[in-house]
């Protein structure tokens, strides 16, 4: 197994963990959320390795980036890695229901898991699952929490009722 590297930085959204491989980011989590995670104790602070990473989530930021070109490695069942790619295909500002996001992957009646993928996505903001809403327009859940994925949203110009 290849060296795990790990990194931190600050955002609008609070302190964000980077966390990958030579071949791709594993995981972007918020140092304080919902989980708060600790690295572990093989993996190697490097800064320098998320350079590019970094500097395309500082361009999401500043409202200048909206597709990301990060290689990445998603781990997870076959349905979760569906769901996944199928949060990647929502465009910026834009929002889709849980129900939508079912049927968009041929699972309509898959609300509940599609629910339950979304919330185990580890690279949050990357794969926009900030994105999926309630289908009354709430907001739904958030694994970095609630807040957050109302300062996304807005950020990307998009404000669902609460």
């Amino acid at each position: 197994m290849s060296r795990i590297y790990y990194a931190t930085m600050d955002s609008p959204v609070g302190t964000l963990r980077l966390v990958g491989q030579e071949l791709g980011l594993r995981m972007v989590w918020f140092v304080r959320g919902r989980k708060e995670e600790k690295p572990d104790a093989e993996w190697k602070e490097d800064a320098a390795f998320f350079a590019d990473v970094m500097r395309q989530l500082k361009s999401y930021f500043a409202g200048e980036l909206r597709e990301f070109e990060i290689p990445l490695l998603m781990e997870g069942t076959e349905f979760q890695k569906r769901v996944w790619k199928a949060l990647q295909t929502i465009p910026y500002g834009e929002t889709m229901s849980y129900g939508e996001l079912a049927k968009k992957i041929g699972e309509p009646k898959a609300v509940r898991a599609v629910g339950a993928a979304n919330g185990q996505n580890r690279m949050p903001i990357i794969v926009p699952c900030h994105r999926v809403i309630a289908a009354d327009g709430g907001i739904g859940g958030f694994s970095g929490g609630l807040s957050k994925k109302r300062k996304l949203l807005v950020l990307e110009k998009r404000t669902p009722a609460d």
